[in-house]
């Protein structure tokens, strides 16, 4: 008996209403695996090195901080961070990073009305790895970073800040930030010229990357500032020099660079800059390659390997991507080299 039951033909726009909720569904499983999934496997040995979190003590009182091989970390905040794939750049957290023994933090800030948040650029830091989660704002990172330096005084954190986003003007940035600041001005080092260990002990050094300088003082911290180093391809010199008043600033930041390009910048700033009273040396190991949208975590795990392997005279402020505690003691473990 023939059947008589034949399924009904789609309309058109059945047909076509089908096919956009397929690509959507595909658009968003494939954004779900880069900015959470992929991210979320992203990290670093969390093992503490002995005596990371009190390395300074050792340090002599009358050094000046530039002298000190400082390990850092370059945007500090974005552990936890939207658009994951392509911002992530660190597995710790900021406190988590000072007790594994970093002392130099890359701190990014925007504006969002009245307080200060941690941003990549555009992108918010958040407080945790939720979608959902609230953004990260400065004066939750500060309660870390003072409880940090209660438990631990013979340490200080240099303290880079540099708005990174917003139509805000950097006096408003610079304006939110001296607010925070005069909440806890104890834990705060804000002389404009490079201080010893000794004074600098215990505290925060306010180092300001504010592209305009209006207002400042012998009391807004430290002016630090460079010519931004955004080209693809190789030049002849890696490390530029800047004339910062009471010191000259060498840095190696070639961010955009392959991993292959990148160490060898990062080698050549050992050689090119200097690192001693009246000079700081920035040699920057982390890069974001040299697509348009890169991904931070394929250059910092194998250029970071790499770094763990070499067998050389270290110096300067050394800052890192997904920072490890192995890698802070291998770069502060060079001031203890007799």
């Amino acid at each position: 008996m023939e059947r008589n039951s034949k399924r009904k033909k789609r309309s058109p726009i059945a047909v076509i209403l089908r096919a956009i909720a397929c690509v959507i569904a595909a658009l968003l499983l494939v954004y779900a695996a880069l900015m959470l999934v992929i991210p979320a496997f992203e990290t670093v040995d969390r093992t503490l090195a002995e005596g990371s979190a009190d390395w300074m003590k050792g340090l002599d009182d009358g050094m000046p901080i530039s002298e000190v091989v400082l390990p850092g970390t370059h945007d500090s905040a974005a552990s936890n961070v939207r658009l994951a794939f392509f911002s992530k750049c660190q597995a710790l957290s900021v406190v988590d990073q000072l007790e594994a023994g970093f002392r130099y933090l890359d701190i990014r800030l925007a504006s969002d009305g009245e307080r200060l948040k941690l941003v990549h650029g555009f992108v918010e830091c958040k407080e945790n790895a939720a979608p959902w989660s609230k953004p990260l704002y400065l004066d939750s990172v500060l309660e870390g970073c003072y409880a940090f330096l209660e438990a631990h005084p013979t340490e200080f954190v240099v303290f880079a800040a540099k708005k990174d986003h917003g139509d805000d003007p950097d006096t408003h940035v610079s304006g939110l930030l001296d607010a925070l600041i005069e909440k806890a001005p104890g834990r705060w080092l804000l002389t404009d010229s490079i201080p010893t260990v000794g004074e600098a002990r215990g505290k925060l050094v306010l180092m300001r990357r504010w592209t305009n300088d209006e207002g400042a003082d012998t009391f807004s911290g430290i002016r630090f500032s460079w010519t931004d180093q955004p080209n693809r391809e190789m030049t002849a010199e890696n490390t530029v020099m800047t004339d910062n008043g009471s010191y000259t600033l060498w840095v190696q930041d070639r961010y955009k660079y392959g991993t292959e390009d990148k160490w060898t910048a990062f080698i050549s700033g050992f050689k090119d800059g200097k690192s001693d009273g009246g000079n700081i040396l920035l040699n920057f190991l982390s890069t974001n390659g040299t697509a348009k949208f890169g991904h931070p975590y394929t250059h910092a795990k194998a250029l970071n390997a790499r770094f763990l392997e070499i067998d050389r005279e270290l110096k300067g402020w050394i800052i890192v991507d997904f920072a490890s505690s192995a890698i802070a003691q291998k770069i502060y473990s060079a001031n203890f080299c007799e």
